[in-house]
């Protein structure tokens, strides 16, 4: 039986089935791989996966999608509450350059290294290095520039650390072109507006 053939005998409306499959997957799964695995074109698995956001806001649970692929993960604002029941320990704060550093690659993925520190204006190889440990960012490819240096984005990890759906829930960059304005914002005071401050 395939996997279409199989998706024609489950009851249901299309966005409970999403919400079955993405329950029990144990990672992001590809938008193309849940319309295989339902039958059903990929605009049909977009449209249901929109409402399924949509009923979720009244819930405990949020969709979260990242480049092609999307999972299930835990309201933000039960963050506290999962931590206290599942007995976790607060996790290191990170640097103010590694707010900053993550910010750039935030707003600006895919990015270079030095593309980073061209903006930072500091070298940032130790900061790229500890967001890579930690799992907030990632090799995403090279750049067609000479020496092909490393492109790099953010991670699943990333917006589950600072309980974002998407990257598109990043607030908007404000603009720098007041000299007085500039001073005050950074992309590590825009990353404060989204919650990194706390981390």
């Amino acid at each position: 039986m395939t996997d279409a053939t199989a998706a024609q005998t489950i009851p249901g409306p299309l966005d409970a089935q999403l919400e079955a499959l993405l329950f029990v997957a144990d990672e992001a799964v590809p938008v193309a791989r849940l319309a295989q695995v339902t039958g059903q074109d990929l605009t049909q698995v977009e449209a249901a996966l929109l409402m399924l956001e949509e009923r979720l806001q009244q819930r405990g649970l949020r969709l979260q999608r990242l480049r092609d692929r999307v999972r299930l993960v835990t309201a933000p604002e039960f963050g506290p509450l999962v931590a206290r029941f599942l007995n976790l320990e607060a996790t290191a704060r990170l640097s103010r350059a590694a707010l900053e550093t993550l910010a750039i690659i935030a707003y600006r993925q895919p990015i270079t290294r030095p593309q980073i520190e061209a903006l930072r204006g500091v070298n940032s190889d130790g900061v790229v290095r500890s967001l890579l440990e930690k799992g907030l960012i990632e090799e995403v490819g090279r750049a067609d520039t000479p020496g092909r240096p490393i492109l790099y984005a953010v991670t699943e990890a990333f917006l589950q650390h600072f309980g974002l759906p998407s990257l598109e829930a990043l607030p908007p960059l404000t603009s720098w072109d007041d000299p007085a304005q500039a001073a005050d914002q950074s992309p590590a005071a825009d990353a404060a507006a989204v919650g990194f401050a706390d981390e």
